[in-house]
């Protein structure tokens, strides 16, 4: 995949021609701003002022940064679906069973989260109402087709129940996964790995004991 302009990520940001910025500053840090800026007010709602206003420069001083508003939500978007696109990639390109495959596409969407929490918020929050956000949204759409071709081959190995749809149990391992969103804050009462363990025990293995199943 190719390297796309993330949040934290300078050699990325130079492949896009970005300026280094003036002191105190980075393009890293605008988009970190700005997409908890979209996030808890909405991308339309949120002016190049109040990014200013936030960052404590001018907005010729974001422009030094980044080109356009438009820009920073397509840089932020990119940083959730271009790592979820790889996870994707890989567990259909796998050659273990096909349940091992859709749980590492589970896990590998879990850590992506973990590492992109505002972005892949942002991305969930999406209302097409740009170009850009319908192009992330079909790009998005193509994901959901991905997880359910992984569950559909579980179904045909015989690993998970061939009885229900396999958009439908896609949607709702999937939907668990984004749900984090809502809930989980880094630094508090639960841990990545407890996060990603708790969910993966009750997707793949269910909540009753074994012992009696």
């Amino acid at each position: 995949m190719p390297t796309i302009s993330t949040p934290g990520s300078t050699p990325a940001a130079a492949q896009h021609g970005a300026k280094r910025g003036r002191p105190g500053y980075d393009q890293a840090t605008v988009l970190k701003i700005a997409v908890q800026a979209f996030t808890e007010f909405g991308y339309d709602a949120t002016s190049m002022g109040m990014l200013a206003e936030r960052l404590g420069i001018s907005k010729s001083a974001i422009y030094h940064h980044v080109p356009s508003k438009v820009e920073i939500l397509r840089l932020a978007l990119d940083s959730a679906l271009t790592p979820l696109e790889a996870v994707f990639d890989d567990a259909s390109q796998g050659s273990s069973t096909a349940l091992e495959r859709l749980r590492g596409a589970v896990s590998g969407t879990l850590k992506v989260l973990f590492e992109h929490q505002t972005s892949v918020t942002l991305l969930l929050r999406l209302r097409g109402n740009s170009e850009v956000e319908l192009a992330a949204m079909e790009r998005r759409r193509a994901l959901d087709r991905h997880a359910a071709a992984l569950v559909s081959a579980a179904q045909e190995e015989g690993s998970v129940r061939a009885d229900l749809a396999s958009t439908t149990v896609a949607r709702f391992l999937f939907g668990t996964v984004n749900s984090l969103t809502e809930w989980y804050r880094p630094g508090g009462n639960v841990s990545e790995q407890d996060a990603e363990r708790t969910i993966l025990a009750i997707l793949f293995d269910g909540l009753v004991p074994r012992s009696a199943s």
